[in-house]
């Protein structure tokens, strides 16, 4: 070992010296160690890489030494054993004191660039066993020290000890969480489309403005590009404000015929109350083949909204615009809570909004690459945020995203 890692032997004709019990021997160690990570390996006489593999040889016996002195001393409880663990977590692994950060940055940082490899490797070892200590880990290997039990009673004539524990108590159960309503309305959609033989499809949520605005004919001077309405990262690229540039790029990788739903997050500068949101979650529709009709659309919607909300709900259609879609429309269904009769969650309509629709606009088409004078299709885009507020009779979007235990634990 280097000069100045072992305690001087005796020399000859000098008495002996009483060999140091483990104990006493790992307290020395542990000492030494706490002044050696404060210097670096020049300091400390190390030049060679054998010498390095003793150097950290001693640290691993050190931790090794000190994780099994501590498993072996028990805890007094739970909070004792939570307690201890972290305890000596923090003296190896605390960031800013702990011994393998002194270490990184004393010994591997200045380290002469021949020693570097050693030092690295050797690094590496200590911090893959230091590993063990994380503290759950740890903390679950430390024996609880079981009451001992007192003196006999002197009144009584027999022994004191703890009561037993009671077998008969129920266990700790950890709470099983739930499925977000959000999640649940998307799933639900999805089922009913997947069983007609779409697919799913993704895209990303920073998009370009190819995609998200000029692949979908919405012109410059249309007021959902302005910043005011549009999270811009620079001046061609944006946060998506529909799963809209889903279509395009699915199109652009699949040509036609095309049957696809695209759920997704979407992003918008609206003011949070209680109906906005600048993030919110749509789904999307899309089918692309020969022939394909208004007709075809609006059978779809209806079967579709019998599936989700009953068989006797309706469908109404009213005309609309969207840059994307020609011809347009607004689809709604009756109410599924008064049966088309008039209620608070209707505003007394009978009716229900859902979402925009329509035929794909020749464009678009072309966008995709595909031939709008062979090819047609339809689309159709809800809110899947609102559509659960509706279903579920809530009045605020905000309570979606703000993870409160006592609203998300009623689904």
């Amino acid at each position: 070992m280097a000069e100045g890692f072992v305690a001087a032997l005796p020399s000859a004709g000098s008495t002996a010296v009483q060999e140091a019990s483990p104990a006493e021997r790992q307290q020395e160690i542990v000492m030494k160690l706490e002044e050696k990570v404060a210097l670096t390996l020049d300091q400390l006489g190390i030049r060679d890489p054998a010498s390095v593999q003793r150097l950290f040889a001693e640290v691993r016996e050190a931790l090794l030494a000190e994780r099994q002195q501590l498993v072996a001393g028990g805890a007094a409880d739970e909070a004792d054993r939570i307690r201890l663990a972290k305890a000596l977590r923090d003296r190896w692994l605390g960031r800013k004191n702990g011994l393998l950060s002194f270490i990184g940055e004393h010994w591997l940082k200045p380290a002469e660039r021949d020693l570097k490899p050693s030092v690295g490797r050797a690094f590496n070892e200590l911090r893959q066993l230091a590993a063990e200590l994380e503290v759950e880990r740890l903390a679950a290997q430390i024996p609880i020290r079981a009451p001992h039990k007192a003196a006999e009673s002197p009144e009584a004539g027999r022994p004191i000890s703890a009561p037993a524990p009671d077998l008969s108590l129920p266990g700790y159960r950890r709470p099983l969480g739930s499925i977000h309503p959000i999640t649940r309305v998307q799933r639900e959609i999805e089922e009913i489309f997947l069983g007609l033989g779409y697919r799913i499809e993704t895209g990303p949520e920073i998009e370009s403005t190819y995609y998200n605005f000029d692949a979908l004919n919405i012109p410059e001077s249309h007021p959902s590009r302005d910043d005011v309405d549009t999270f811009y990262l620079d001046a061609r690229t944006v946060l998506r404000t529909h799963t809209s540039p889903v279509q395009i790029r699915a199109m652009q990788k699949f040509g036609a015929p095309l049957y696809i739903i695209i759920p997704g997050t979407c992003y918008r500068r609206d003011n949070p109350d209680a109906t906005h949101s600048p993030m919110f979650h749509q789904m999307e529709g899309l089918a692309i083949d020969e022939d394909i009709t208004f007709a075809d659309l609006k059978g779809t919607l209806d079967y579709f909204a019998k599936r989700l909300l009953g068989e006797r709900t309706r469908t109404r259609l009213t005309p609309s615009f969207f840059p994307f879609t020609e011809p347009s429309g607004e689809l709604a269904v009756s109410c599924f809570l008064c049966e088309g009769k008039g209620c608070r969650t209707c505003k007394q309509s009978g009716w229900i909004e859902l979402g925009g629709c329509g035929m794909v606009h020749p464009e678009v088409l072309r966008a995709g690459g595909i031939d709008p004078d062979r090819y047609s299709g339809w689309a159709f885009g809800m809110g899947i945020d609102r559509f659960a507020m509706t279903k579920y009779d809530i009045g605020d979007i905000q309570l979606f995203f703000q993870s409160d235990v006592r609203f998300l634990e009623q689904f």
